[in-house]
């Protein structure tokens, strides 16, 4: 009897052991490669100040392979603590699958508006699972030499882009750097950008999503339309310009514009020799309102499976202060915190970009939400589309009856 007992005290005692050590230890997943040095020299020791008896591990894996190695490690219970969330349905997924905690009344939510949960919300916007963290902007940059030699303006209308493009090709500039070989920024960066003044952002959004509104309406085909014209304005080439080229472009100082995501600016205040400036999609015509393509990228939730929750929570207190988001935003220069603490940026046209939401209301991606969710895929068929709209290989009108037919087939509210 004695040497049982002996034998189950060693044991509890081993166990005890065990739980201690994970205790104080974090794990973060991420597909942000690019973040790692990030976390590890300015955002971690930054949370450890005040917490300085939690060790946390930055573990990011190849933005290619994310989605699927985490829910390998998720189904297997090998997975981090805290996980990295893309927006919409990647989340909304893992969250049904059990794979995250909620975070309805956690310490951190109350400092976020509405607007900036959705991306990691239940569609009745009852349940939120991933604390927003950071979003992108969509616009344009300028070369301001060039625009100078050329005695443009940065354009705020349809007609006044054109002008500028016209006018740099006239010069033996290139007008705009953009390419269609790798095919999502087409949709990512160029329709769901240029588009939103026409469909008036989430008006529009919204009237797809409620059976109101369809692809082949007017204020859709418009963005189409207006994007069949930039062939002559691209580079020589353009259709085997892949994403990296058009960055080389504008950085080398021959293209007058280039259409960026604001995750752009970190590459060319690297690699540009030049000043730069921003602008918005310009609106239809004079007098229209703005609107900009806002996008919520990046959130943070919590595996249910943690054995340190407890540290998980605080870490995440953490990532809705004021002191993250004033990190985040001025370290990573382009993501902006979704958070309603005021913040100064420090990078100028990081800031450019970011005021545009005084003037500008903000959208989503047209697609983002409960729009990719059947079969074909939304986003896969915009990304084909919008390059042969580019490429001059298909007509506006066309676009739209592709899109719709293929929304109409799975999605009921559209099929009236």
């Amino acid at each position: 009897m004695q040497g049982n007992r002996f034998i189950r005290t060693a044991l509890c005692a081993a166990l005890l052991a065990a739980g201690a050590a994970q205790a104080g230890n974090l794990t973060i997943e991420s597909w942000r490669t690019d973040d790692k040095a990030l976390w590890e020299d300015v955002l971690i020791p930054a949370f450890n100040k005040k917490y300085p008896d939690v060790k946390v591990k930055f573990a990011p894996t190849a933005p290619t392979e994310y989605d699927s190695s985490l829910q390998t490690r998720l189904t297997g219970g090998t997975a981090g603590d805290l996980i990295t969330c893309r927006p919409f349905d990647k989340s909304l997924d893992l969250f049904k699958k059990g794979y995250l905690e909620s975070l309805n009344g956690k310490q951190g939510m109350q400092n976020f508006p509405e607007s900036a949960k959705v991306a990691w919300q239940t569609d009745d916007g009852k349940s939120s699972f991933c604390m927003p963290m950071g979003a992108v902007m969509h616009g344009f940059l300028y070369n301001k030499k060039i625009f100078t030699e050329l005695g443009v303006q940065p354009p705020k209308t349809i007609d006044e882009f054109h002008k500028v493009l016209e006018a740099a090709k006239k010069a033996g500039k290139v007008p705009l750097a953009l390419g269609t070989a790798d095919q999502w920024e087409a949709n990512q960066i160029v329709f769901t950008s240029i588009g939103a003044p026409y469909w008036k952002g989430e008006e529009g959004r919204k009237a797809l999503i409620a059976g109101k509104a369809k692809f082949t309406d007017p204020q859709f085909v418009a963005a189409w339309d207006e994007m069949s014209k930039w062939g002559p304005y691209l580079a020589k080439g353009y259709s085997a310009q892949t994403y990296a080229d058009t960055q080389n472009l504008f950085a080398s100082g021959k293209a007058a514009v280039v259409a960026v995501g604001s995750w752009d600016i970190s590459y060319y205040n690297q690699n540009a020799k030049f000043e730069y400036g921003a602008f918005p999609p310009p609106v239809p015509k004079a007098g229209d309102k703005c609107y900009i393509s806002d996008h919520p990228d990046i959130g943070m939730g919590v595996n249910p499976k943690s054995k340190n929750k407890d540290d998980a929570y605080k870490f995440l207190t953490w990532l809705g202060s004021q002191e993250f988001a004033d990190l985040y935003t001025n370290k990573v220069t382009g993501f902006y915190s979704l958070s309603n603490h005021l913040i100064s940026v420090k990078d100028p046209v990081a800031k450019q970009m970011l005021d545009w939401r005084k003037s500008c209301a903000s959208t989503i991606r047209l697609n983002a939400q409960i729009m990719n969710r059947g079969e074909p895929n939304m986003e896969n068929e915009l990304w084909n589309v919008n390059s042969q709209v580019l490429n001059g290989k298909m007509t506006p009108k066309d676009a739209a009856t592709r899109i719709q037919t293929g929304f109409a087939k799975w999605y009921k509210p559209q099929q009236k």
